[in-house]
């Protein structure tokens, strides 16, 4: 089974490891599954989750491929490159979910991106439990070298706190 190459996935280190390049409201906060309002994680193993708050949050990791002793030969090669995030919302407050994963070459110039659409979650009328979203790149030519994984969202009531989307158990792996 490949290595999933994110560190912290789950916020098991609160929030060591991730850049924040945005970091609104009432900032990023780590907190123990299920949490209020909220629901049961399906996979066994998976304690803790990350919170958004009322204003955007977005977390990120850069991913240096070679630093994670792949070779050049093997990443030319094109292995596929599978990417999941689960999310979910509240029942008691709407939020927003993004991601962005993009595969990058030497000079850090994308080769490739997998953007979703943000998801927007009504508890009054969307089923707001977890979600995975899932994507694997291939035939994407050679020169990968880095993969960025960025993810996060808000609240959609401007509420103080912590009542935006969660995200856990991110992951990327590199078939090789």
């Amino acid at each position: 089974m490949a290595r999933n190459l994110l560190k912290n996935p789950s916020g098991e280190d609160q929030l060591e490891f991730w850049d924040l390049p945005v970091n609104g409201g009432s900032q990023w906060k780590v907190e123990d599954m299920p949490g209020d309002c909220s629901y049961d994680f399906p996979m066994d193993g998976v304690t803790t989750y990350f919170a958004t708050s009322f204003e955007l949050c977005l977390k990120r990791q850069v991913i240096n491929l070679l630093q994670e002793d792949y070779s050049s030969e093997q990443l030319d090669a094109q292995p596929a490159v599978t990417v999941q995030d689960w999310y979910c919302g509240r029942t008691d407050c709407g939020c927003a979910y993004q991601m962005a994963v993009c595969l990058l070459d030497e000079n850090e110039q994308v080769i490739q991106e997998f953007k979703p659409e943000p998801v927007s979650l009504d508890p009054d009328c969307d089923d707001c439990s977890w979600k995975q979203v899932s994507h694997t790149f291939t035939d994407y030519g050679p020169g990968m070298r880095f993969i960025t994984f960025e993810h996060g969202g808000q609240d959609t009531k401007y509420w103080d706190g912590w009542f935006g989307v969660r995200v856990t158990a991110s992951s990327v792996t590199v078939d090789v």
